[in-house]
């Protein structure tokens, strides 16, 4: 596994790997022993031979006006293509259908991220700060160009773009994950908001602190 990831500003250039992020919520009376069971169903799928990278697991926080959920799954493919074989594998079906029943909600979003980002495969312990806006209706490339370029213009280890697909977005069309060594780097970075730049043209934001699960 490569180091954890260290802070440096990243090209805006995107390219083949998919970034894939699932969210789910757990409803309030689900038996614990079964939502266990589907963490560690999701995270079995990491030995499929689309995937590249796949953890699962509880969110630390949620931070959102209207949405709140509790699980989430980040995943790496080569292309759309491994993706949609992803998607498609009967491992894959089998773990989405037996979750069904302990689940209120869920969501992904996807996109494609430059070759510097991809390269950062986040380690065991290492931690993880997910944002994902809903623009505006109307607004042009000009304007979705702009939102993106202020995750470029960060000073941290960045992976972001828009969404390709939308049908289980609820409406979110860009998104970023930020890169820690640890928790407390995490804890102490204080964006955790939208840029204020960029808060004219953001209808609304999720923002989600994840710490991936140790062996």
């Amino acid at each position: 596994m490569p180091p954890p990831a260290t802070h440096h500003q990243m090209s805006t250039t995107t390219g083949d790997t998919v970034e894939h992020i699932v969210l789910f919520k757990a409803k309030p009376d689900a038996d614990p022993s079964a939502v266990a069971a589907m963490v560690n169903g999701l995270n079995s799928l990491s030995s499929l031979d689309s995937v590249l990278h796949l953890t699962a697991g509880p969110l630390l926080r949620c931070k959102s006006d209207s949405l709140t959920f509790t699980h989430m799954l980040h995943a790496r493919y080569r292309s759309k293509d491994d993706l949609r074989a992803y998607s498609l594998h009967p491992n894959h079906v089998s773990v989405v259908q037996e979750s069904k029943p302990v689940l209120d909600d869920i969501m992904a979003v996807d996109w494609l991220t430059d070759a510097a980002a991809a390269a950062l495969t986040p380690r065991p312990g290492s931690a993880m700060r997910v944002r994902l806006l809903k623009l505006k209706e109307g607004l042009g490339e000009e304007e979705k160009a702009g939102i993106l370029g202020l995750f470029g213009n960060t000073n941290f280890q960045l992976s972001f773009g828009e969404n390709f697909s939308p049908d289980r977005a609820k409406g979110y069309s860009i998104g970023s994950i930020a890169f820690y060594p640890g928790l407390g780097e995490l804890e102490v970075d204080g964006n955790s908001e939208i840029m204020e730049v960029g808060k004219d043209l953001a209808e609304s934001e999720v923002v989600l602190d994840f710490l991936i699960p140790l062996p």
